[in-house]
């Protein structure tokens, strides 16, 4: 596949907002709730139907806005982050209420569509029509029926709560093949076979007994890297910037909310650039100090944390982003935390251009599916057979969980970012390695980070203890699939053409 923005879309999509625009992972959400009233209850009048027919697991789902856009002018580009960004916003506090309504909905089986579904139609609904305004101010052309169309959300039962089967696509063109980490077959990870029974995981929004996996169990489904040609680019450059022991974290994404307080709805881990939140500029960027032990290299690379859900009370407990949003316990440093630039199979690679951004995998994997998915989770010692999108490795003793992340590697030759934070690169073909449509080879980011984690066991109940999750948006349950990855590249006294002729050389360096 040549550009990793091929995904599954619905009719809507596929008809809907030819001209207008999207920023990636806004807008889109799949609440869940666990109804514990019982259904038991004599009543001849029918009430009890009706505790009954509310006793259930619920959903929400809710189309993915941004997912839909397309092309987002300049200049209205910060306006539709942020409403997307308050769309997210929305879809967090419906999923709280839902949470912490149980007993209403229990005895009412309109509850939830009353109280719930209904208002927050009306909330996206302006939001929505607050974007078309933003498009169609500065020239843009938007779709105004289709777009209004995205406001309502539907009900679901557990069902349909797993990544397997929802809208599920290739994994971003098996992005990992290049990258020296080998990809799993898009078919071969160890999917939940059915939904448990109950959200799980200490604030109620999982991990599950379904979510984990003895990958002593799991076939090996790695698949062979390309081959390379005679004008692969063979180097590597690798960067030392720590493992954020000096507990760098916010729960901003300047890339996808810039301006926007806890615009990511989860912590980041932040090695490189030091001074990276919502407010960003690419001069503050160039300003900042760095962990890099190259100090020419100002990058940010930031990633979702893990956690150990084992009660701890970390720094944001009570705090957005933290335990008021579901992401719980203990927050683990990586024991290690590598990052290095690869080359090309088939070709030499251009410098990659300053201040580029780039957004790997999906964190919202649960409402979207598996198409922009692009989480490996795997242990040492098996790195090389099992790699696992849908589910987290229980690892055998002595042996560590280990996150990889291979970044696209071919760039449209223009832009730094574009309005999904997508279509400006893509990953090469998986199978020869070549960029596509025009686009140009540049060093790949891989990054490799490896956790000392006590292996988590299921009990009879089917609860989970020592689960570890990575953070996320509450509504996406922790699934591992909606692991994911940032960076922008900010670098000084012409390292990224350093790097890039590292790589072109054959050489290994650092």
């Amino acid at each position: 596949m040549g550009r990793n923005d091929r995904k599954r879309r619905t009719p809507l999509a596929t008809k809907a907002i030819a001209a207008s625009a999207a920023l990636a992972l806004g807008g889109g959400g799949l609440l869940w709730a666990q109804m514990n009233a019982s259904a038991h209850e004599s009543n001849s009048s029918g009430q009890n139907q009706t505790k009954a027919a509310a006793a259930q697991v619920a959903t929400i789902a809710c189309p993915d806005v941004g997912q839909q856009l397309t092309n987002v002018p300049q200049k209205a580009r910060q306006g539709v982050a942020t409403e997307l960004a308050n769309l997210d916003k929305q879809i967090t506090e419906a999923y709280a209420r839902l949470a912490s309504t149980r007993q209403a909905q229990a005895n009412d089986a309109s509850f939830v569509q009353n109280a719930i579904v209904g208002p927050l139609k009306e909330k996206r609904a302006a939001t929505i029509d607050r974007i078309r305004i933003d498009i169609q101010r500065v020239g843009g052309s938007v779709n105004a029926a289709a777009l209004k169309q995205l406001a309502a959300c539907t009900t679901q039962n557990a069902t349909n709560t797993t990544t397997a089967g929802r809208g599920g696509g290739k994994n971003n063109g098996g992005g990992q093949n290049n990258g020296g980490q080998n990809t799993a077959a898009p078919s071969a990870s160890a999917s939940a076979s059915a939904p448990a029974a109950n959200n799980g995981g200490q604030a109620g929004n999982g991990p599950t007994a379904a979510d984990f996996v003895d990958i002593t169990k799991v076939a090996n489904n790695v698949l062979a890297k390309p081959q390379n040609q005679a004008q692969a680019s063979t180097g590597s450059f690798t960067t030392k910037c720590g493992v954020n022991a000096n507990k760098n974290h916010n729960t901003d994404n300047v890339i996808v909310a810039p301006g926007v307080t806890n615009g990511a709805h989860h912590e980041h881990d932040y090695v490189g650039n030091q001074k990276v939140n919502a407010f960003s500029t690419n001069d503050s960027l160039l300003a900042a100090p760095s962990s890099c032990q190259n100090q020419s290299d100002l990058s940010a690379y930031y990633w979702p944390v893990v956690r150990v859900q084992d009660g701890s009370q970390e720094f944001d407990a009570n705090a957005l982003g933290g335990g008021k949003e579901g992401n719980v316990g203990k927050i683990l440093t990586p024991a290690q935390a590598q990052i290095k630039y690869v080359g090309s199979p088939a070709s030499k690679v251009v410098a990659m251009p300053q201040f580029l951004r780039i957004i790997t995998g999906d964190a919202k994997t649960l409402t979207n599916g598996l198409a922009n998915a692009n989480a490996h989770w795997s242990c040492t010692g098996f790195e090389n057979k099992v790699q696992l999108t849908e589910q987290y490795p229980i690892c055998p003793q002595g042996s560590q969980v280990v996150r990889t992340f291979a970044f696209q590697s071919c760039w449209d030759g223009v832009n730094i970012d574009s309005a999904n934070h997508r279509t400006h690169v893509a990953f090469a073909d998986p199978a020869s390695g070549v960029c596509g449509n025009g686009f140009k080879a540049i060093p790949q980011l891989t990054m490799r980070l490896v956790y000392n984690i006590a292996p988590p066991t299921i009990q009879a109940d089917g609860t989970v203890k020592n689960a570890y999750a990575v953070d996320g948006f509450p509504e996406q349950l922790h699934k591992a699939s909606t692991d994911h990855d940032d960076f922008i590249s900010v670098t000084k006294n012409n390292l990224a053409a350093k790097i890039a002729n590292c790589v072109n050389s054959g050489k290994k360096c650092q």
